[in-house]
């Protein structure tokens, strides 16, 4: 990586150099190509600044911001090339407008604009500053280009904290535009991710796991994760990561294969279906599951019926030790507005099913019902009539005596 960008930033110092020997050597516009040369030796010293820093710098925005000045110096050196041509006939064929210098001006001015923002967004977690960055004038025509470019160069760059927030922002990103999810994949964004899902906190890797999901949205974007290491990866998370980590993953799991049906296949090759299917059979679901009391959640299954349940009728045992109380926080949906499946609702939708889909069944139960409720009845009237014999047998005696 380091020398791929010492060679692309070889030329434009190289021409940049050209433009400052040019403009000492003009023989016409001389004031205008001094100003000119100042902006170069300027953007001269950023780029060889550059290109000590190479192994920090990201590349994609790198090759746009290069290519981009290495133009610019191109049009300089021939703009400062005309104002040395010596004689009167050359002098009088060779026309320039007034107007060029203050264009080649503004021009060198945004290619320094865009160095100095490539340096600054590169740099190490130590060694940036906390305030904003800023959009370079590349921005101007698609300035998500550059803010996506910011949030990939913190995830590659930045501190633990600051690499969460930007897949948080990631997050906002793809979800609101499948095209910003396109850029992300297109400009690197995945390699990051998945090293963030790795190796972040709680938060990071949750966030990192909600962007990929969110990214996986074609099988094109799908296949593309899974040669960047995406089965390996969620795999270890399923092993032995947190469980809230391994709820999201199994959601991003799920979306990737919905949206490529084709990395089933390399998903079971990883042991991922089977690491699923055992964090589902970890824990069976009671009857009345919703009535008991949680002590503590242990499994995928349990964080999500726990962060269903919440009706004030249920009780959850407080613990004092730290790694429980973060169990019992809510699960919430990665797209916030859907509601996770329940087992229990999906048992008593079978049940009810099955009963209408059986008439016979339900004929035989109703005819069972009406037997024991005739039986119930004649029971009653018997212990009715005992009843009023006895009263009857009582009251004899005392109709004799008074006779």
């Amino acid at each position: 990586m380091a020398d791929l960008v010492k060679q692309i930033l070889a030329k434009p110092i190289q021409l940049a150099d050209q433009v400052a020997k040019a403009a000492d050597e003009a023989s016409s516009f001389k004031q205008d190509c001094a100003e000119l040369k100042s902006k170069t030796e300027k953007l001269a010293a950023l780029l060889r600044q550059a290109a000590r820093a190479s192994s920090d710098l990201y590349e994609r925005p790198t090759r746009r911001i290069i290519d981009d000045t290495e133009q610019v110096l191109e049009k300089a050196l021939s703009l400062v090339l005309k104002c040395r041509a010596n004689g009167l006939m050359k002098r009088v064929f060779t026309i320039i407008p007034a107007a060029a210098f203050r264009k080649m001006a503004a021009q060198l001015e945004n290619s320094i604009g865009d160095v100095s923002w490539l340096l600054r967004v590169s740099a190490s977690a130590d060694d940036r500053d906390d305030e904003y960055l800023g959009l370079p004038p590349i921005a101007a025509n698609e300035p998500i280009l550059c803010l996506i470019w910011e949030q990939i160069a913190i995830l590659f760059t930045g501190s633990l904290d600051d690499r969460s927030d930007a897949a948080a922002s990631l997050v906002s990103l793809a979800r609101d535009n499948d095209r910003y999810g396109k850029l992300i994949i297109e400009e690197g964004g995945v390699g990051p991710l998945l090293k963030l899902v790795k190796e972040g906190r709680l938060e990071g890797q949750e966030n990192a796991a909600k962007a990929i999901g969110l990214l996986g949205r074609d099988p094109e974007s799908v296949e593309h994760m899974i040669h960047a290491g995406v089965c390996s990866v969620f795999a270890k998370i399923l092993k032995e990561g947190p469980m809230k980590v391994q709820a999201v993953v199994a959601w991003a799991i799920s979306e990737l294969a919905e949206n490529s049906p084709k990395c089933q296949d390399l998903f079971a090759q990883h042991n991922i279906i089977r690491l699923l299917v055992s964090h589902l059979a970890f824990e069976t679901v009671q009857e009345h599951s919703k009535y008991t009391i949680v002590s503590k959640a242990t499994s995928i299954h349990a964080l999500v019926m726990a962060s269903n349940n919440s009706n004030a009728n249920y009780n959850i045992i407080k613990v004092n030790d730290e790694d429980d109380k973060q169990s019992y926080n809510p699960i919430q949906h990665p797209m916030g507005n859907q509601n996770l499946p329940q087992l229990h609702n999906v048992v008593t939708k079978t049940m009810s099913s099955r009963s209408t889909t059986n008439p016979a069944l339900n004929q035989r139960q109703g005819s069972g019902a009406n037997q024991t409720n005739h039986a119930n009845t004649n029971s009653n009237n018997h212990q009715n009539i005992v009843k009023q014999n006895q009263h009857h047998h009582q009251q004899n005696p005392s109709l004799s005596g008074l006779a």
